[in-house]
């Protein structure tokens, strides 16, 4: 069993994942609609949308996680400056956080 999640974990590390930044939300926006949104464009890993911690609610932006490279800059070109429940949003690769200055 302990090679077994081994080698599960090891596989899990070979997987590249796409993390797409989205910014411009509605604060009503919410992850699966996030998600929907993108799984127009191919196969989505994660939706995440980042809540204020002390006024619990959302800071209008989210991140995105496709694990094919060309969908995800597909759905990049598709949906960056569409329009998502009113608002225009801004759809580009997240960078690291060290290289966000």
């Amino acid at each position: 069993m302990r090679l077994f999640a081994q080698a599960k974990l090891n596989h899990t590390l070979l997987i590249s994942l796409m993390n797409i930044f989205v910014a411009q939300l509605s604060y009503n926006t919410k992850e699966d609609t996030l998600k929907e949104l993108f799984e127009a464009h191919g196969e989505v890993s994660s939706s995440k949308i980042i809540f204020d911690k002390f006024e619990n609610r959302s800071k209008g932006f989210g991140f995105v996680e496709m694990p094919n490279d060309d969908e995800g800059q597909n759905a990049i070109n598709a949906l960056n400056e569409s329009e998502l429940e009113g608002r225009t949003i801004i759809v580009k690769i997240a960078k690291p956080r060290e290289d966000r200055r």
